[in-house]
């Protein structure tokens, strides 16, 4: 799939900014989750070394990069999703490329059944995941699977496909329209470039849920989920409720609640 000859959907919001998420351990060929790193066109800042302490250097293979340059050699993975047993495709290059990471298990063990229609996002996909169990658990619904990287948003169409999940869109931000807004938003956020730009990451989504929408962030305990909830509290106090949703294996699954 040449996603650069994708149908643009609408001029959406010129966003940026996809880098490191919330697991210490990454799959794939440079990928160390204790790097730092940022990438155009899921929503934040553009600064790829903000946040980065010196030993935190960029791997030398970018997941988050929009073409990686390491071999797209795919593998089979199985893995259970929602209770379904899955085979997908993964690559190196990717997010967790070889393997489903411990910071999403979390997060899909933990976030409430989602409703069975509307619009829900997976704010940085990798190959899928995330949005694969949104689309099993709601077939009706139209999931947006954001991410900056063409491979990851190739493997997201491909497994989507080949499970018959139709619903689901992988793309990049500036192919959501602007009016567009969800009901349902799961992520595992980049926590490691930096404050700033994770906080404008998630200015640019989470004011986008509708009345009633809900969001969930899985966030490791040791990279500052207490204190992130703290801020998302304070900035959002006005539309929005933020809780600790749940605690397992050094994360906190975050929950954001748009009032009614």
């Amino acid at each position: 799939m040449n996603l650069r000859n994708r149908a643009q959907v609408g001029r959406g919001q010129q966003a940026r900014g996809l880098g490191e998420r919330s697991d210490s351990r990454a799959g794939g060929p440079g990928q160390g989750r204790g790097q730092a790193a940022v990438g155009n066109s899921l929503g934040g800042a553009s600064n790829p070394q903000q946040g980065l302490g010196p030993a935190d250097k960029p791997p030398v293979q970018q997941y988050f990069s929009a073409q990686p340059s390491s071999p797209d050699i795919r593998r089979e993975l199985k893995v259970t999703l929602q209770g379904h047993p899955l085979t997908v495709q993964v690559s190196s290059g990717v997010f967790s490329g070889n393997r489903l990471d411990l910071g999403t298990s979390v997060l899909l063990k933990h976030v409430p059944t989602p409703p069975a229609n509307g619009d829900f996002m997976d704010l940085g996909c990798g190959w899928g995941p995330i949005a694969l169990s949104l689309g099993l658990s709601s077939p009706e619904a139209r999931v947006w699977a954001l991410d900056v990287n063409e491979r990851a948003l190739d493997l997201t169409q491909t497994n989507a496909r080949s499970h018959g999940l139709n619903g689901i869109r992988a793309l990049v931000a500036e192919q959501v329209p602007a009016e567009q807004t969800f009901d349902l938003i799961w992520s595992n956020p980049p926590i490691r470039i930096g404050k700033e730009p994770l906080h404008q990451l998630l200015m640019a989504w989470l004011p986008r849920l509708n009345p009633g929408g809900a969001a969930y962030l899985v966030v490791q305990k040791n990279l500052g989920a207490d204190s992130l909830i703290l801020w998302l509290d304070q900035t959002l106090s006005e539309r929005f409720s933020v809780s600790k949703h749940a605690s397992s294996k050094g994360y906190r699954v975050i929950e954001v609640l748009a009032r009614p």
